[in-house]
């Protein structure tokens, strides 16, 4: 018994009674006692269960912890650390230097740990040493944050030039005065190296032509034994040696002159530039020998100052606009959805080729009280002050000549007729030092602002950008014309993109003046002249014998026609019916402020009638034959379509008719005193006609194109009415587009009105009111057009891209597209700028506010055709909160390459041209930046 005792006790000995051997049983008791101990955990507190944490953890192996501390990581994971709190003060000093002081206040604004690191001394003392800032005294050992209150105090009291005064005062923009050694040193090596490819190259390209097919191209090659223009030839001197020489020589002689303290090419005169240029000339002829013409020794000019005109994307037709440039002028059409101000810069900068321009010509979007360059900025009074608008003017005005020499800045928006346009005017004159000039907006229609009367010294500024007969067929035909160049650049724009833009550009636009048959806008014939106004009186009279009318018009136009004005005179010549011509430049102080109220209110009721015979016309070409048809019981509409498509147009008619009447009787009262305002502010509690109009005008326009499709007697109708002569010219659904242009027309002249009533006048609170009341209803109406074309965007886009899941979800929106070769690297173990590509397909890339869509593009040719067929093929969509883009470094085997990284997969694409390349990423960065912040 007691063996069997022994021999028990001694397999349980160490074990905590727990069997060793039976492992069966050990499972079984230890889940046993690890259930007992669970419910005992489970009955415990919150203190109980963590004091016996901590004893358990106490007892655990140092291997033990290592595997909790690994899976408390794994399931708890650290997302957020506050890197201050872990990293050494010192490391954590070290990181907050590279920020700039902006940045190191909004540091300091995160936590009080924070405020304590970013107000450091020894952030703040050597930002205000390198400045001349010392502090006049010595801080305490307790005083914390002197040298950034220091440095405070010393940036608020800086006087500041503006660019044109830095320039008198400093020599250039915004540079300082002083250049050390090296960079005087490296100014004369790069110019010395620039003189010697200059004149070598055109010495080269002098010899190519001269030289015989069977000689070599060197430098003695092709010259005859004799010489050249009686001179000898270089004896035995090569090319290595001949620019060795001409380098020493240049620095002998720049040595000399610093001598004499001659200031650097940044800092130098326009005259001292041109005898350096002659001295390096002539060392460099005595340097490759006397066979060079002598005519040569002669100083050439410099390049003469040109204009610069920018031009947005979104300007209609604007192949037409830039096919009119004069030859002096460089133009620039710039992406406006995706490029940006820096970006915009740049192109600018490589277009002027450091060239001083005469003048710079902004064309883009905006009203009177604002500019918008790019998408995203609109550059008004409030905003023209923010640091990046500010740098962007500043640089465009460096790039001007002096205003006393003509330099100045035309934007091509009617600023002028409104107070806060105005004002913006004056504070971009003041900030760039230029003379800024803007069109007074007066006239209205399409693009005739630009036309209108233009406030500023000089010569007409749109004359000077733009030949006068592409410049008058634009302003009268731009929205016209936008409509047919969207076939056109949809069907055409992969072949002509081989060509440059500007090369594009013309061709478009003398394709549109030859083959779109414009209106004879630019005959100057007296036979044109005499037809139109006899049509004029025509329509205007309405006789019974039209005939006989028409030959007494013309007799009695025959017979004073003796002493009358030129051909030249009556394109631009008042109407009969006292309308200002658009080229007419009158004198700003000839004409005082009551005959310029007088001239926009006459404006403002020639263009409501014409606006009120466009309406009317809509009621008597097509609402009566159509109601009269139903009346008859031959019904080419229903009544319920009639009421849809008609309804809203004769409200509008109704009210308008109205505000003409009443327009015309104190027009024809008018005195100096007569008040417009009131009917204004009458006719603005009448504007929700404007908005049930609005509201129904997509349901009116595929009424229409659903009748036409279903009901061939509507078909035949429309064929018989649109585009006649009692028409307009024009059809019904380009007839309805007049309300929405009004609404824009009814700002431009209520802020004109505004800006030419005194202040003391009574009908200004009434103007305010008017005014404010349009303004609020303009932004409705623009929120209106971009939600329909952001609509229209998207479906076009569901549409082209096949097997694409739904993209028209939430307040998703398209930004840009862009097409790009897929690339591959056949071996990722090469350095990097060794790596060769080959292309794998063709993705076309569609950039979302909140994913990129990658699809497959596949392009096909039609037979007897230059056209092209693109098709899109989804592939994928990666959520840009979640995409990494890489740029690519260019090399001698792969240019204009980037990096696509997402979650699960990379593409390596590239672009064509480095233009396409440069505002991808740019619009790319910007979405992906803004979806980050929106997360």
């Amino acid at each position: 018994m007691d063996g069997l005792l022994n021999e028990d006790v001694s397999e349980v000995r160490f074990s905590a009674w727990t069997p060793i051997t039976n492992k069966s049983s050990n499972q079984q008791l230890f889940q046993e006692r690890t259930t007992l101990v669970f419910h005992w955990f489970d009955l415990w507190t919150d203190r109980q269960r963590k004091q016996f944490m901590h004893a358990l953890l106490l007892r655990c192996s140092k291997s033990q912890r290592k595997f909790i501390s690994d899976w408390l990581m794994e399931v708890v994971p650290i997302k957020h650390m506050d890197f201050t709190s872990v990293l050494p003060r010192c490391l954590s000093l070290y990181i907050l230097s590279y920020l700039n002081p902006m940045e190191l206040c909004k540091a300091a604004q995160v936590s009080w740990h924070w405020k304590f690191l970013a107000e450091q001394d020894c952030l703040w003392s050597d930002r205000c040493v390198r400045r001349g800032w010392f502090l006049p005294y010595t801080p305490s050992n307790r005083e914390f944050g002197a040298w950034k209150t220091h440095y405070i105090s010393c940036a608020s009291t800086l006087d500041y030039l503006t660019p044109r005064e830095a320039a008198e005062v400093y020599g250039t923009l915004n540079e300082t005065v002083g250049d050390t050694e090296e960079e005087k040193e490296r100014l004369r090596e790069c110019m010395i190296r620039k003189a010697i490819r200059e004149k070598g190259a055109e010495y080269k390209r002098g010899s190519m032509k001269s030289r015989r097919a069977w000689l070599s191209n060197s430098w003695t090659a092709g010259l005859p034994a004799t010489g050249v223009h009686g001179h000898q030839k270089p004896s035995g001197m090569g090319l290595t040696s001949s620019l060795v020489t001409l380098g020493e020589k240049c620095r002998s002689q720049l040595s000399l002159q610093d001598k004499k303290e001659v200031v650097f090419p940044s800092k130098r005169s326009n005259m001292e530039q041109t005898s350096l240029t002659t001295s390096m000339r002539s060392l460099y002829l005595s340097a490759i020998g006397s066979h060079m013409k002598l005519s040569s020794l002669t100083t050439c000019p410099g390049p003469p100052a040109v204009h610069l005109v920018l031009i947005s994307s979104r300007v209609p037709a604007y192949e037409l606009l830039m096919a009119g440039a004069r030859v002096s002028v460089v133009t620039l059409l710039y992406d406006y959805s995706a490029v940006t101000l820096e970006l915009l810069l740049s192109q600018a900068e490589r277009l002027t080729q450091g060239r001083r321009v005469r003048g710079i010509g902004l064309v883009t979007e905006g009203n009177t009280e604002e500019i918008n360059i790019i998408q995203g900025l609109m550059v008004n009074e409030s905003t023209v002050l923010n640091p990046k608008v500010r740098e962007f003017w500043e640089k465009i005005s460096g790039w001007i000549i002096p205003p006393p020499e003509g330099g100045s800045l035309d934007i091509f928006l009617p600023l002028a007729a409104s107070a806060s346009g105005a004002n913006l005017v004056r504070k971009l004159s003041s900030l760039t030092g230029l003379d800024i000039r803007v069109p007074s907006g007066i006239c209205t229609g399409s693009y005739q602002h630009i036309l209108s009367e233009w406030c500023g010294p000089g010569e007409f500024p749109p004359l000077m950008y733009f030949s006068e007969g592409p410049l008058l067929s634009w302003c009268w035909q731009a929205e016209w014309l936008e409509e047919a160049l969207r076939g056109l650049r949809e069907h055409m724009g992969p072949q002509l993109q081989q060509l440059s833009k500007e090369t594009q550009g013309r061709m478009l636009g003398q394709f549109l003046c030859d083959g779109v048959n414009l209106p004879d806008i630019l005959v100057k014939s007296e036979v044109t002249a005499a037809l139109t106004e006899a049509l004029m009186a025509l329509c205007s009279e309405a006789p019974e014998k039209p005939l006989e009318f028409l030959v007494r018009f013309m007799q009695r136009t025959y017979e004073g026609s003796a002493g009358t004005e030129s051909e030249e005179e009556f394109l631009y010549k008042k109407t009969n019916k006292g309308v200002l011509s658009p080229l007419i430049e009158v004198p700003q102080d000839s004409v005082s402020e009551v005959n310029r109220r007088l001239a926009v209110v006459r404006e403002l009721k020639h263009s409501e009638s014409r606006y009120i015979q466009h309406l009317q016309c809509v009621t008597t070409e097509y609402y009566t034959p159509l109601r009269a048809a139903l009346d008859s019981n031959r019904a080419i509409l229903s009544s319920a379509n009639i009421l849809m498509v008609f309804a809203p147009v004769l409200d509008i008619l109704e009210v308008n008719s109205l505000f003409l009447r009443e327009l015309t009787e104190r027009l024809g009262e008018w005195s100096p005193q007569q008040c417009v305002g009131d009917i204004f502010k009458k006719f603005c509690t009448k504007l929700w006609v404007y908005t049930n109009f609005f509201n129904n005008y997509p349901m009116i326009l595929k009424a229409i194109d659903k009748c036409k499709e279903m009901l061939p007697a509507f078909r035949s109708f429309l064929k018989r009415h649109d585009r006649t002569p009692s028409t307009y010219m024009l059809s019904l659904p380009e007839l309805l587009l007049g309300p929405s242009a009004r609404v824009e027309e009814y700002v431009t002249l209520l802020q004109a009105l505004s800006v030419h009533t005194p202040p003391e006048h009574q009908e200004h609170g009434h103007l305010t009111s008017a005014l404010n009341t349009v303004i609020s209803y303009r932004s409705f109406l623009h929120k209106l057009k971009r939600s329909s074309d952001g609509d229209v965007r998207m479906r076009e886009t569901q549409r082209m891209i096949q097997c694409c899941p739904n993209l028209k979800e939430g307040d998703r929106y398209l930004i840009t597209t862009q097409n790009v070769a897929l690339l591959k690297c056949p071996n990722e173990d090469i350095t990097t700028f060794l790596r060769m590509y080959e292309q794998v397909r063709d993705l076309g890339l569609f950039l979302f506010n909140d994913a990129l869509v990658l699809s497959e593009r596949c392009v096909s040719h039609l037979p007897y055709s230059h056209a092209l067929r693109t098709s899109y093929t989804f592939l994928a969509s990666v959520a840009l909160r979640s995409l990494i883009l890489r740029d690519i470094a260019d090399t001698k085997y792969v240019q204009n390459a980037f990096v696509l990284e997402g979650p699960k997969r990379q593409w390596i694409c590239a672009t064509e041209r480095q233009d396409d390349k440069l505002t991808w990423l740019s619009a790319l960065k910007g979405a992906i930046s803004a979806a980050i912040k929106d997360r």
